[in-house]
């Protein structure tokens, strides 16, 4: 098997690191490029030694540090969300958001995210509860739940009230959704992919974005078909079934990056 064909089924969840990494579609995807355009011109210097999946993200991981997005975010446009993340950044430890993405959100063991980071194990864990500890202190958010699954839903809810959100609802239809924002403008949304009368939550989503801005974390068993690049696509994305520690990581760096939330 060629090294393009390991690293392909990989490439949708980089991507997905890469935009929760920098909290835009376009940053992320564009170190996601650039780390496939280092393996192309020099592939004898992907690490042959670690699984292909650790290696594409090692490779990832040295273009992110050699491109210092976060020291250099001075240099770009002043958008709305760079500003954001200048913001947030110049108060958190870089390191630490990536140990917690790495650990929390791509499922990386400790001893798979200091050698992706370039620090000792035990280090991860320090790093970890540095994130952590810090994203509590951010401002808290306004809520609303897409999920027709009652289970799944009182989960979601759960943990959002256990990191100090408010939920302002849960809709289980497109319709409800949207009138459910329009009532009670959220200051995040978690949607789910496929609802229960076979309504879309992307659908939903878009006509919430067409009234207001706002955050959205999507929810689906298939990222894959999200991250193909033929549509709009999220840039927070957790993928079903999920353990608590990841909803919490996406919904603490999609609030990272929410100017609405930059005072905290």
């Amino acid at each position: 098997m060629s090294l393009g064909q390991q690293l392909a089924p990989h490439l949708p969840f980089l991507r997905r690191y890469g935009r929760a990494l920098t909290g835009s579609q376009a940053q992320g995807d564009r170190y996601v490029r650039a780390t496939l355009e280092a393996i192309v011109a020099a592939p004898d210097q992907f690490p042959r030694d670690v699984d292909p999946r650790l290696g594409l993200y090692r490779t990832f991981q040295a273009i992110w540090n050699s491109a210092n997005f976060d020291e250099t975010a001075d240099e770009m446009p002043a958008e709305d969300q760079e500003a954001v993340a200048r913001a947030r950044l110049s108060r958190m430890t870089p390191l630490s958001r990536q140990a917690l993405l790495l650990t929390a959100m791509e499922g990386f063991t400790p001893e798979d995210a200091a050698y992706l980071i370039e620090v000792d194990t035990a280090e991860v864990d320090v790093l970890v509860a540095e994130a952590l500890a810090e994203i509590e202190n951010q401002t808290r958010a306004r809520v609303l739940i897409i999920e027709d699954e009652p289970i799944i839903a009182m989960d979601i809810e759960s943990i959002v009230r256990d990191l100090g959100h408010e939920v302002t609802g849960v809709a289980v239809t497109r319709d409800e959704a949207v009138a459910l924002a329009m009532e009670d403008r959220p200051g995040l949304v978690l949607a789910d992919i496929q609802l229960a009368d076979d309504s879309s939550g992307i659908d939903a989503v878009k006509d919430i974005l067409a009234e207001f801005n706002v955050p959205v974390i999507f929810i689906t068993a298939f990222p894959e078909r999200l991250l193909t690049g033929e549509r709009p696509e999220p840039t927070f994305l957790i993928t079903k079934p999920f353990q608590r520690s990841t909803v919490k990581a996406a919904i603490s760096q999609a609030l990272f990056f929410d100017e609405s939330t930059v005072p905290a």
